[in-house]
């Protein structure tokens, strides 16, 4: 993942794609085939990807759709976030758009035994298009995400992880290198209420993925630990550990 890192700074969330460029056969054969290298966050967790029309689904952005399928293990939506934001940053180094389109529905909600997650809607966009001023991007203050001492070219480049309606949940407390996550479930968000859960666990599986980039990039070594599921009640939910040696 260490290649991603300048991408963070390119990559936006399209909401607009130019409908006289088109993606060529090859181009999508390189996805499909980029899929095969996407690191996942837990080993164990079977994952399939499809590859369809926009048509084939009921979104409205793109010339075609991504759909994640996935077992429903423990975990498996922080996985999924993860494994796509992967795709997500390789995507703006190829000059393709990518739009993580959470309401849209797939022709088919089971494939291989699995259940669908989330689609990507992604197609070719112009280099012009992608992102040039980072910074200008709306993201919450450094003093409310993040707690403790800051780490140089993390804690300001991590808070800048896509979330679903930019509702950005997560919450970091550093102690003396011992980092620890937390998923805020007292965010304001457009989403309806009983479905903020289910997408800002993806997002914390993006956030992670944008972490550790970040500590790559810094050439920090670490370990992390991905926290079991805990009450879904608490102000603040644990969702990983790192430690920085």
């Amino acid at each position: 993942m260490n290649s991603l890192y300048d991408m963070i700074f390119k990559r936006k969330s399209f909401r607009r794609f130019d409908d006289s460029l088109s993606l060529s056969m090859e181009e999508l054969q390189n996805i499909m085939q980029h899929l095969n290298k996407l690191l996942p966050l837990i080993e164990d967790i079977k994952i399939k990807y499809r590859i369809v029309k926009r048509e084939e689904t009921t979104c409205k952005r793109g010339e075609y759709c991504l759909l994640v399928y996935s077992e429903q293990k423990e975990n498996y939506l922080l996985n999924v976030g993860y494994l796509l934001e992967q795709l997500d940053l390789w995507m703006a180094s190829q000059n393709i758009g990518v739009c993580w389109y959470g309401m849209g529905k797939p022709d088919v909600l089971k494939y291989h035994g699995l259940y669908y997650v989330i689609m990507l809607a992604f197609g070719k966009g112009r280099p012009e298009e992608f992102r040039k001023d980072y910074v200008k991007a709306k993201r919450k203050d450094i003093e409310i995400i993040w707690v403790g001492k800051q780490i140089s070219n993390v804690t300001n480049i991590v808070r800048f992880a896509p979330s679903a309606c930019n509702s950005q949940p997560w919450r970091v407390v550093n102690e003396n290198n011992h980092i620890r996550i937390f998923r805020s479930t007292e965010v304001g968000s457009i989403i309806p209420k009983e479905r903020i859960p289910f997408y800002n666990s993806i997002d914390m599986g993006i956030f992670l993925c944008f972490m550790e980039i970040a500590l790559r990039h810094g050439q920090y070594v670490f370990k992390r630990i991905v926290c079991e599921r805990q009450k879904s009640d608490a102000e603040q939910i644990e969702i990983a550990r790192y430690t920085i040696y």
